[in-house]
Order: C-alpha cells, then sequence, then structure tokens
C-alpha cells in the first residue's frame, strides 16, 4: 500500500519543492501543483500531487500522530507484523 505524506513547503525553485516531513527534508517535484513557500502539501513517489487547506493539513497531521502513537505502542509492546 502506498500512502501521500503531508509535509510544508520550504522553497521552491526550477519546479523543485523543498519539502519538510516533521525535521525530514526532501525534493519534490511541483509539476502537477503550483505551490510556494510555507503552503502545505501531499507528496507522493516524489512528487506533489496535492495542495492542502489549513484544515486539511490539521486534520491529516492529527491522523497521522495518531498512527505513530499505535506503532509506537505496539513496538513498546514487543509486537511485529511477523507476530500477528
Amino acid at each position: 500500500m502506498c500512502v501521500a505524506m503531508p509535509g510544508r513547503v520550504l522553497s521552491v525553485m526550477d519546479g523543485i519543492a523543498r519539502v519538510d516531513f516533521d525535521g525530514n527534508l526532501i525534493e519534490a517535484r511541483a509539476d502537477l501543483v503550483q505551490v510556494k513557500e510555507g503552503d502545505r502539501v501531499l507528496v507522493h513517489a516524489g512528487l506533489i500531487i496535492q495542495k492542502l487547506s489549513a484544515t486539511e493539513a490539521e486534520e491529516m497531521d492529527a491522523i497521522f500522530a495518531e498512527l505513530r502513537s499505535a506503532a509506537d505502542l505496539r513496538e513498546i509492546m514487543g509486537e511485529s507484523d511477523e507476530n500477528r
């Protein structure tokens, strides 16, 4: 399964955006969506596929925080995909 990740555009130059994902910085192509510094975006396979509204970005941040918490809990409990 593939998941598009939400991030924040830090800069854009020559169709390439530098995007921050909670401190992880990547470069993503901005050919499909016109973006600017500060925009919240969805990135999939190195390509910005959607610009997010503030509400959408907040909702996605909450969802991904919940997923990280669940993964952390599984790790603490000693569970893995192999044990399920």
